[in-house]
């Protein structure tokens, strides 16, 4: 749920970006439906268009709005096997957690990357075709990398996204 107040870039942490109650309709509307007309955005933030579109290109040049996207079922292209992959990280390498944790996000099966405090140290959303492609995933980009010392892979059954409550 989103409240007035401060709300820290997520990128450096060190902007701290004061939101109102308009920003916060805005971004509750846009969080709902993203594609919705500006106009109408406007109303029920209730201020004018142009107003509301200055208010979106500044949340999003603030870092509050990261991006527009579209929510693919993952199984309409053929990705039909999703897990998510626990990562510890040798002690050794931990300066180079946050590297590591960015190049797999650059990987065509990685669907999220989250870096958390605690154990495991990195925790991978992957979707792939097949068990055996998660097999050959895990095995070459996490159980070959060095600085990885244990993975633990959780196949998903089912994802009941809170974006997509449909």
């Amino acid at each position: 749920m989103l409240n007035s107040g401060s709300i820290k870039n997520h990128a450096g942490w060190q902007n701290a970006v004061r939101l109102d109650e308009v920003d916060l309709r805005i971004l509750r509307e846009l969080s709902a439906d993203a594609r919705m007309p500006n106009n109408l955005l406007a109303s029920r933030a209730g201020v004018a268009p142009s107003t509301c579109l200055g208010r979106v290109r500044a949340l999003q040049d603030a870092g509050v709005i990261r991006g527009f996207h579209a929510d693919i079922d993952p199984a309409t292209l053929g990705l039909r096997v999703a897990a998510m992959v626990s990562v510890v990280v040798r002690s050794e390498a931990r300066n180079a957690m946050l590297e590591s944790a960015r190049t797999l996000r650059g990987l065509p099966e990685v669907q999220d990357v989250f870096v958390l405090g605690g154990t495991p140290d990195i925790l991978v959303h992957v979707v792939t075709d097949s068990i055996e492609s998660l097999r050959d995933f895990v095995a070459a980009h996490l159980g070959a990398n060095p600085a990885f010392s244990s993975t633990q892979t959780n196949i998903v059954f089912e994802h009941l996204s809170a974006a997509n409550p449909n």
